[in-house]
């Protein structure tokens, strides 16, 4: 384990636990500005009580996102110096477009929204909902555009061997970016989704609530049943554009080695065991020319394959292969729940189906696998390269000892687990307690709960409000 594989390593546990947070935070927000909305429109108290208990949930959330945000910086410049030095041209100016236009709008609201309940009017304080909604956007919108430009480069010009920007919106709107960005934005819509679906089926289990819960489920099936096929139409679309831009990307989520025969097409191989020495699949189940229409939309449409590169040109199969599967057949499971659901509620049996409750709760956790997973497949994928076609993984890190990243990672996974673990243990606190009848909004005497605190709108931990 040198180095550069234990920089990897590091990247990927950290990257790993905070795509969680901000995903879930940008589809929680826009469910509070629903739900703050539904609670203007008619003052019914459960609409509130629902307002104030994913409110709670959000600050932590945010809070952790914030925390584990923070680490992702320090790694760039700890770990990958010659990405920042190569690179820092356009990287730069992107991430600190996050800043200066969903950092500060976010933090401008914030306080507003989680303590300004009954000392605000309501529509300044619905408009801080929104605007903090709005901020989560803005900010998926310049990190997706930072990431697309690494895997689809435009707009740059090379001097000395250092990138410089040559036309800026070439550089934002990259070739892959409205597709990431569409898909991104669904996938964070459908996870926070699944959990407040999740919860609320597993409050009608036990009782608790049940008004409220049965509210926030028929919300997320209405949801669940719209987004998801959306998702998997802008899941082909961006697929087609990875297969015209990163092409040995497609043949590893495929694991196509060989050249197909002519006018065979390509089969949709469902599993097997990649062996990347070998250049084959071991234990390989497929569907002849499925392949070929999914991922061309002809019959016998061809891929590049694995093969038409030399081995050091290709991604690591295996990790890439497996992730993508996971991550599909998440997405039709969610597909086949959200639609059954939709069914039982037209029927008036979806609240007694304790079938339907019960895959609810076990598909809580669903979106945020399927996010890891279309991580790996995306970032994986794109190896060896940091910065597609200009700028290779093994070149854009530092001259760090393998010591140096060993006991920096033990520290972030020690961490992590203090951090996140009393967080999530938190979380499972509020959920299990439910929407409870709550003051007009967090109490700030004493001092206790102030804006410069953002996590402490959630209340402490096992006090009862």
């Amino acid at each position: 384990m040198d180095a550069l594989l234990l920089s990897r390593i590091q990247f990927a546990f950290v990257i790993s636990f905070h795509v969680l947070f901000p995903a879930f935070t940008i589809g929680l927000a826009w469910w509070l500005s629903f739900v703050e909305w539904r609670w203007l429109r008619t003052h019914d108290a459960a609409w509130r009580r629902i307002y104030f208990f994913w409110m709670r949930i959000f600050a932590i959330s945010f809070g952790m996102g914030v925390v584990s945000g923070i680490v992702m910086t320090f790694q760039f410049g700890a770990n990958w110096p010659e990405l920042s030095r190569v690179g820092g041209g356009i990287l730069g100016p992107l991430l600190s477009y996050e800043v200066m236009t969903a950092f500060f709008l976010e933090a401008s609201f914030l306080g507003v929204m989680l303590f300004g309940w009954g000392r605000v009017s309501e529509k300044l304080h619905f408009l801080a909902t929104c605007m903090v909604a709005v901020g989560t956007l803005f900010s998926a919108f310049w990190i997706l555009s930072a990431n697309s430009w690494m895997h689809t480069p435009a707009g740059y010009a090379l001097a000395g061997g250092i990138v410089e920007p040559a036309d800026w919106l070439a550089i934002i709107f990259n070739p892959s970016f409205p597709y990431r960005l569409v898909h991104m934005t669904l996938a964070a819509f459908i996870t926070s989704c699944f959990v407040i679906g999740g919860v609320s089926a597993w409050l009608l289990r036990r009782g608790i609530q049940a008004d409220e819960a049965r509210r926030m489920l028929h919300a997320a099936v209405a949801f669940a049943a719209i987004t998801v096929p959306l998702q998997i139409l802008a899941g082909d679309m961006h697929g087609l554009n990875t297969l015209e831009h990163q092409p040995i990307k497609v043949a590893a989520m495929e694991g196509h080695w060989h050249p197909a025969e002519p006018g065979a097409g390509v089969p949709l191989t469902v599993f097997a065991v990649p062996d990347q020495e070998a250049e084959t699949n071991r234990h390989a189940i497929a569907i002849p020319r499925l392949g070929s229409l999914i991922l061309t939309h002809e019959w016998d449409g061809d891929i590049p394959p694995l093969t038409s590169v030399p081995p050091e040109e290709r991604p690591p199969v295996a990790p890439v292969f497996y992730a993508f599967r996971i991550m599909v057949g998440i997405g039709v499971l969610m597909l086949l729940l959200a639609w059954a659901s939709a069914f039982a509620w037209w029927r008036g049996t979806l609240l007694r189906s304790r079938l339907l409750l019960g895959a609810w709760n076990l598909m809580l956790p669903a979106g945020f696998i399927a996010l890891v997973a279309g991580w790996f497949v995306t970032e994986i994928g794109r190896q060896p390269w940091v910065v597609h076609g200009l700028m290779r993984t093994a070149d854009a890190v530092g001259e760090q000892s393998a010591g140096m990243v060993l006991a920096s990672l033990a520290t972030y996974v020690v961490g992590y687990a203090f951090v996140f673990g009393f967080g999530v243990w938190y979380l499972a606190r509020l959920v299990r307690r439910g929407p409870v009848p709550d003051r007009d909004g967090p109490d700030l005497e004493g001092g206790e709960r102030t804006p410069a605190r953002p996590i402490s709108a959630a209340g402490i931990p096992g006090e009862d409000q």
